[in-house]
């Protein structure tokens, strides 16, 4: 079984940069998609950021609020990372991770069984 456990939140100020880390425990899943997931105070969780675990099945996406400004990775050692730059305060919210056995080309899955406990990230004006 994958354990996900996110790190790397806290208080921030906009205009700033950060990154948030996402390390994976367990039997790791050998071709998977990586994601991260947000939920603001009232509002649905949406995603983030997705990426592939083997680069040769697709490049990452973003969410058209964070393109150009995140950042997604995930290295050989299973750690997923989020780079995030000119923080807005309407990034605050909780950051999740998830992972999804995904040994196919083309876009990741809407639905991930391996999530992380989430990590707060809030971002002041």
């Amino acid at each position: 079984q994958l354990h996900l456990t996110e790190s790397g939140g806290g208080s921030l100020q906009a205009g700033g940069s950060h990154r948030l880390s996402c390390a994976a425990s367990g039997s790791p899943y050998p071709d998977n998609c990586i994601a991260w997931f947000r939920q603001a105070p009232g509002k649905e969780r949406e995603e983030v950021a997705t990426i592939h675990s083997d680069s040769t099945h697709g490049n990452p996406t973003y969410a058209d609020a964070v393109k150009g400004r995140f950042t997604i990775s995930v290295d050989n050692t299973k750690k997923m990372q989020l780079q995030m730059n000119n923080l807005k305060p309407e990034d605050t919210a909780i950051y999740y991770c998830a992972a999804e056995p995904w040994p196919y080309a083309g876009a990741c899955p809407r639905d991930y069984r391996a999530w992380g406990q989430g990590t707060q990230v809030t971002v002041s004006s």
